[in-house]
């Protein structure tokens, strides 16, 4: 029984000994500003130069929602969606 007892002591004394995990560092968090390209509203989607709405836009990503398609909820201050009717021409561009 002591012998039980000195092993987990001992065991958890070098538990806190253990060099802790190193911190990554947080990235700079990039936000998207829809206003700087509401001049895509109308145009055909197939017409949109992918990069450009990205610098333009300040997003990092690009998010295609089309009539009916199912999108989660989640917000991302990085994300661009641009939402397109059934002709394929951008009715909304929104970030999120």
């Amino acid at each position: 029984m002591i012998r039980r007892t000195l092993f987990l002591a001992l065991l958890a004394g070098a538990a806190g000994c253990a060099p802790k995990p190193k911190a990554e560092p947080i990235p700079a968090m990039v936000e998207c500003d829809a206003n700087r390209i509401q001049y895509l509203k109308g145009k055909q989607r197939a017409a949109i130069d992918e990069g450009e709405a990205l610098r333009h836009s300040g997003a990092n990503r690009i998010r295609w929602i089309e009539p009916g398609s199912a999108v989660t909820m989640d917000f991302r201050v990085d994300r661009l969606n641009l939402h397109v009717d059934k002709t394929g021409t951008i009715t909304d561009a929104r970030c999120g």
